[in-house]
């Protein structure tokens, strides 16, 4: 485990990720240590508008991947370095080792969402959430005569052998999302019967859940399994991708915040969390989810440009999270058993 001085100096505090250290001395301004498993692009952006809005608070980052940032939570839970989880899947977030870290508060607009989206408890709350998707290269497609994939069945077709990739579900909660999903809504026999003909296509599994598509897109494979952002931004910069929702059950998670009990700055921490609910943090979302839990938020133009339907109940698959998180180990010890790669 790195130490909290070599964290912030591996951080730099986040020069490439612009974390905002504007100058202000801890004397001068709030810090708030979040932990996120948010994409870096995002982070920029959100930190930026954070900044204005609370411009005496310095928010300090660290990103990891899914899989990644609960190991370090966990690691550290005994001295934990951070004050709030910040847009972590929620699946992870409802591990009881991690809840327990966790301490109950109802940030300002929480009253607004719907009761799935957030704990009964006021441990933590959702703003965001992803779903899976395929980001496919028509071009590659059209080189190779390969048919389009509508359905995850499609993807045990042996003509797509050598060009699938997906994310690890062990790193990335992407990857998990999927592959529980498929377990979910089949049961737990004809899940791993599909998801092992699957593997027999699969030319890599990624640590990210964005990779797969970003591969994808530059025409290093023709089919990456991935998140539906990741495919509406990839339609958007003009690369020749199609974004495919699996007509056989589209999983999804939600991003979970919450604040840490164990937190030296709880006022500022609070703040900051009060934001992520504010109507700007919400606009901003937009532009990087495809899900937003805060009532009242239009879709995208990129959204709607992908054709991502504005109803996503009609392509979502209803997911059980507390079995997703209850389930989590057997199911990432299975996979890597049998796939392990």
């Amino acid at each position: 485990m790195r130490t909290r001085s070599s964290l912030f100096a591996a951080l730099r505090l986040l020069p490439v990720l612009g974390a905002l250290a504007c100058g202000l001395t801890a004397a001068q301004a709030g810090t708030v240590t979040a932990y996120t498993a948010l994409e870096e692009d995002e982070i920029k952006e959100y930190l930026a508008a954070a900044k204005k809005d609370l411009p005496d608070v310095d928010v300090k980052v660290l990103r990891l991947s899914t899989g990644d940032l609960g190991a370090r939570i966990l690691a550290e839970a005994a001295n934990p370095q951070h004050d709030v989880i910040w847009g972590w899947a929620l699946t992870n977030t409802l591990d009881p080792r991690i809840t327990a870290l966790l301490e109950p508060y109802s940030p300002k607009g929480s009253d607004k969402l719907a009761a799935k989206d957030k704990a009964a408890d006021g441990k933590w709350f959702t703003t965001t959430g992803y779903m899976a998707a395929f980001c496919v290269n028509t071009e590659v497609l059209k080189a190779k005569k390969l048919p389009m994939p509508t359905s995850w069945k499609d993807l045990t077709n042996p003509v797509y052998k050598g060009e699938v990739v997906m994310p690890n579900p062990v790193s990335s909660g992407t990857g998990y999302l999927q592959i529980a999903a498929l377990i979910q809504s089949r049961g737990n026999d004809e899940g791993w019967k599909l998801i092992k003909a699957m593997d027999g296509n699969v030319a890599q599994y990624i640590k990210s859940g964005s990779r797969p598509c970003k591969a994808a897109r530059a025409g290093e494979f023709a089919i990456g399994t991935s998140l539906a952002f990741a495919a509406m931004q990839s339609v958007d910069e003009g690369y020749p991708v199609k974004m495919v929702i699996p007509t056989d059950g589209a999983g999804y998670e939600l991003e979970a915040s919450g604040l840490m009990a164990s937190s030296k700055n709880k006022a500022d921490a609070k703040r900051f969390l009060d934001w992520t609910l504010s109507p700007g943090a919400a606009q901003l979302y937009t532009k990087y989810k495809e899900i937003v839990t805060v009532p009242g938020v239009p879709q995208s133009k990129a959204a709607a440009a992908a054709g991502l339907p504005a109803d996503l109940s009609k392509v979502l698959y209803p997911m059980d999270f507390a079995k997703s998180a209850k389930e989590r180990d057997a199911i990432l010890g299975t996979w890597q058993k049998t796939i392990g790669r």
